[in-house]
């Protein structure tokens, strides 16, 4: 069974489950509830999408985006990417390894600390991450919107994310 099919069976039991709030767009109620569905459906189909194509390089999801977080000029310790990843050191060992394993990513002593370990992207790695960045950035679901209505968007999704919620869900 595909995530649409999924979707859409899921989609078709919570708007039996809500009857006419989501039906009545009016009530603001029934109104959120069909943005919030909507909403997953669209992040649903961006995790397909992206999955599949990182699957074609090898790549988890989450490997796919330590090696998207990695600069290739700037080497990195693990502990590092760990913060920015918003995970812990012990799950950035195993992303790690798989990268490294890839032939991607490898792990030199630091110059400055040589007790230290950095994240070096190798010259494969750098292919695969420019493509990595390119799944990532896929806005092939949006092509059917105008600039005004994509700028609009924007400024929506910016609103009840970043600037609508006041707790912190990883590091800045």
């Amino acid at each position: 069974m595909t995530w649409a099919v999924r979707w859409r069976a899921y989609d078709v039991v919570v708007t039996r489950q809500m009857g006419s709030a989501v039906s009545g767009p009016a009530d603001r109620a029934g109104l959120a509830v069909d943005v919030v569905r909507r909403m997953a459906h669209v992040t649903a189909a961006l995790r397909h999408r992206q999955g599949a194509a990182f699957a074609e390089l090898g790549l988890t999801p989450a490997a796919a985006r330590a090696l998207g977080e990695l600069d290739p000029d700037h080497p990195l310790p693990a502990r590092d990417l760990a913060g920015q990843l918003g995970c812990d050191r012990s799950n950035v060992t195993v992303l790690v390894d798989k990268l490294e394993q890839a032939e991607l990513v490898e792990r030199r002593t630091d110059p400055t600390d040589r007790r230290q370990k950095t994240l070096v992207v190798t010259e494969e790695g750098r292919v695969v991450r420019a493509r990595v960045i390119e799944v990532m950035s896929d806005s092939r679901l949006l092509s059917g919107l105008s600039d005004e209505e994509l700028s609009t968007l924007r400024d929506l999704v910016w609103k009840v994310s970043d600037g609508g919620c006041p707790e912190s869900f990883g590091p800045e």
